[in-house]
């Protein structure tokens, strides 16, 4: 009697995909204030993976009717069941950047899971990371190019909410009772101010850990200082995306 593939403890998980620098962290803190919403820290779940050690295990299992992809998504199940059921809420919200680049491997292991396509200008995504962090301009650009293209795939392939996070901080009220909606709970005025609630530890590699995130409350609008003109290769990704890009240097 083989397993089957396709049983999941969370049927309808939902994923915030999103590049860095791009409000993920605000946002899940607003989510994870909500009374049926659990919102952990990232999780980088494409990167938990089972190892099986021998050959003859993996055959065993494999005959079983596990094969090795299959036991990733086990155990991704497991953990985002495990963390809603000690939440004793109703939705559980992903939100790892990293999960613009796996996105696909999510929709296989959760066929029926939910998405939030969190866009912010390209020209702040870089500008913001290249501020908060140590790596040079040479290593940051492709990341966050390739997190945006990412998300741009995700979002011709697969059914979501798209929410700006321009229009997050501005209109949190609007933004978030969107989110709610396509979440299918009630909206919870308190939700804003996400201060109030346990969100774990800010520390890096696991979401945002300034000022601003510590702060508690939904900060207004800041974008990061002007560095120049913006080259093509973000002013084609702003415009995809209905960002008027800046002055372009013609790289």
């Amino acid at each position: 009697m083989h397993a089957d593939q396709g049983a999941r403890l969370v049927e309808k998980p939902a994923f915030i995909l999103s590049a860095i620098r791009s409000g993920s962290t605000l946002l899940r803190c607003i989510l994870n204030t909500h009374s049926q919403i659990c919102a952990p820290h990232e999780l980088h779940l494409p990167n938990a993976r089972v190892d099986t050690a021998t050959w003859y295990t993996e055959l065993a299992l494999r005959t079983a009717g596990f094969p090795d992809h299959e036991l990733d998504f086990l155990l991704w199940d497991r953990i985002l069941h495990r963390l809603l059921e000690a939440s004793k809420k109703q939705v559980i919200v992903e939100k790892t950047p990293g999960n613009s680049l796996s996105w696909r491997r999510l929709s296989e292991c959760w066929p029926s899971a939910r998405y939030i396509f969190l866009l912010r200008n390209p020209a702040h995504i870089v500008r913001s990371a290249l501020l908060v962090g140590p790596d040079p301009e040479s290593t940051v650009v492709p990341i966050v190019l390739s997190m945006i293209d990412g998300v741009e795939d995700a979002r011709r392939e697969l059914p979501g909410l798209t929410v700006r996070y321009e229009d997050l901080v501005a209109e949190p009220v609007e933004s978030t009772k969107a989110v709610c909606a396509y979440l299918e709970v009630d909206w919870e005025p308190a939700m804003l101010e996400y201060g109030q609630a346990d969100h774990g530890p800010f520390e890096p590699g696991i979401g945002d850990f300034g000022d601003a995130i510590r702060s508690g409350q939904v900060q207004p609008r800041s974008e990061p200082p002007t560095s120049g003109p913006v080259p093509d290769y973000l002013a084609d990704r702003c415009a995809r995306w209905g960002y008027a890009a800046e002055a372009r240097d013609g790289r």
